[in-house]
């Protein structure tokens, strides 16, 4: 009887993609290891109160938009394997800090950075995409996301305990118990970076390593898609803004009683200066890195659509920055609507994130096996507009569990749609998967910090209805700019032209100007035999 591939680790490929998983479920492990613990943080340090951990909260979030923009660019230079175990490595530092912060202001700026760890899941997406042929590149990419997204739930599950339990208890810790707990959870974000370093390699032994000469803005192919790529670099600096301006209207209470903004108007005025600035510096470097290139034009062997891309920006603000948001607010709501214990309440409401082990992998599986991707995108943006306007329909007269009903099926479209989102991204164009995923990546965490100031201003309800009208605008988004990709079921991975370099590089070598890259020739590669057919 065949082993089911997946547990088949005699395989190379089947490796990495549990070795990738692992290393992505530890950042989301160490990422949000904070919420499970801030009740015993409130209770044991008396210095912090519920306004602190609301602003931490928010300042989780705050740097994974860059981060996921910069690191999808360092992927596309450096390789995968270095960059996650740098990150792995690098942000346990941030993590220690948080542990053993003594005041608010070390507890912020740890915050801050160890939200840079969110950035991971950009660095799996090149990965796998390196190992595995298209027509199995969704199920690949679900798997490795939906099992490792799990890592927030373990965190969940384990941190208390190991807190609670096994250092104030049996170890004898008393009140800093909860800081061992996360120098422990800091210790497996080390390990598991230097051991990650030894155990994968970034592409088949037969495969070079596609990339890119500089790290640099992402490279179009039309005039009509730089405008639009510039359109959508905004929002990525936009949130940034209004992550600040959402952190200045908390008030906070100094010793002697006087309210106080952490961020003052004239520091928020001087934050948006930077922020444009930021902004006009990466429209000057777009510009400067593209005009050139389109004016000499573009082989149409290195066209692609950044209509695409554009799309699946679309989608990710739609289902993961829906389903972050969600997460945030769902024990809450159903403890108010059915007037339930917060302990009975957080259980229903968990069902929405544990189905990702299942529901994100199976998304990748349905956009591999139905041979039309923008179809099942589609289908999925149209599934969780309904699921969000069932979820907005929901009130004490419904019997508890229609309502969970209900929230599970929405969620498995979500999370599905997540999948189905990544099964596309890698096949836009290859050699530049780690900045495109970065994009859309980080137009999730775009869509989770707007939803959730939407949240903070309507009820619930209105809430669920305006998620319903991002997933329909969305689905009508994909149904006229996205575009089937080239390739999207071939058999195996096919090697570029070019190893090394950038599309102007290939410009250049067509107009006989000479190129700073390393030119390969096409490879045939093996119908039969070897690992990756």
């Amino acid at each position: 009887m065949k082993r089911p591939e997946l547990i088949d680790f005699s395989q190379e490929r089947i490796r990495v993609l549990h070795y990738t998983w692992i290393a992505f479920f530890i950042s989301f492990y160490v990422w949000f290891n904070m919420a499970p613990l801030a009740t015993t943080m409130l209770r044991e340090a008396n210095w912090l109160t519920k306004e602190h951990i609301k602003i931490l909260a928010i300042c989780n979030v705050a740097l994974t938009i860059p981060a996921r923009i910069v690191v999808g660019a360092l992927i596309d230079k450096y390789g995968p394997r270095v960059v996650f175990s740098g990150l792995l490595v690098v942000m346990s530092i941030p993590t220690f800090m948080f542990a053993f912060g003594n005041s608010f202001l070390q507890l912020l700026v740890s915050r801050l950075f160890l939200g840079m760890v969110g950035a991971s899941f950009v660095i799996g997406i090149r990965m796998v995409s390196q190992w595995f042929p298209p027509k199995m590149i969704g199920r690949a990419e679900g798997f490795y996301a939906g099992w490792g997204n799990f890592g927030s739930a373990w965190a969940a599950m384990t941190l208390p305990w190991i807190a609670l339990t096994f250092f104030e208890e049996w170890f004898g810790l008393g009140t800093d118990g909860w800081r061992w707990a996360l120098f422990v959870n800091g210790i497996v974000s080390l390990v598991y970076g230097f051991a990650y370093y030894f155990l994968v390699r970034d592409t088949p032994s037969d495969r070079p390593f596609v990339g890119v000469k500089k790290t640099q803005p992402l490279e179009v192919t039309s005039y009509g898609d730089l405008v639009q790529y510039l359109i959508w670099s905004f929002p990525l600096v936009g949130a940034l803004g209004l992550l600040a301006w959402r952190i200045s209207k908390i008030q906070l209470t100094n010793d002697i009683g006087e309210t106080y903004s952490l961020i003052p108007d004239s520091l928020l005025y001087v934050i948006y200066g930077v922020l444009l600035l930021v902004y006009i510096g990466h429209v000057v470097k777009s510009l400067q890195v593209n005009l050139p290139l389109l004016r000499r034009g573009v082989p149409d062997e290195e066209k692609y659509p950044f209509s695409s891309v554009a799309a699946l920006n679309t989608t990710y603000v739609a289902n993961f920055g829906a389903e972050l948001a969600v997460v945030s607010m769902l024990p809450a709501f159903f403890e108010s609507v059915y007037q339930i214990g917060p302990e009975v309440a957080g259980l229903i409401a968990s069902s929405f994130a544990f189905v990702n082990l299942v529901a994100r992998p199976l998304g990748g599986l349905i956009s591999d096996t139905m041979k039309n991707r923008k179809l099942v995108m589609s289908i999925y943006m149209c599934g969780i507009a309904l699921g969000f306007v069932g979820m907005g329909w929901i009130n004490s007269a419904w019997p508890i569990w229609i309502a969970v009903a209900v929230t599970v099926l929405c969620s498995v479209f979500v999370q599905g749609a997540e999948g189905a989102t990544f099964a596309i991204i890698p096949l836009i164009k290859r050699r530049m998967t780690g900045q495109i995923a970065g994009m859309a990546g980080a137009f999730g965490n775009v869509g989770a910090v707007v939803y959730l100031v939407v949240f903070s201003l309507v009820d619930a309800e209105t809430f669920f209805f305006i998620l319903a009208g991002g997933a329909a605008a969305s689905f009508l988004y994909c149904l006229i700019f996205l575009k089937e990709p080239k390739d999207a079921f071939a058999e195996d991975i096919a090697l570029p032209s070019i190893a090394v370099g950038s599309i102007a590089d290939q410009v250049a070598a067509a107009r006989g100007e000479g190129s700073i890259g390393i030119a390969l020739q096409p490879a045939q590669i093996k119908k039969n035999g070897g690992e990756n057919e």
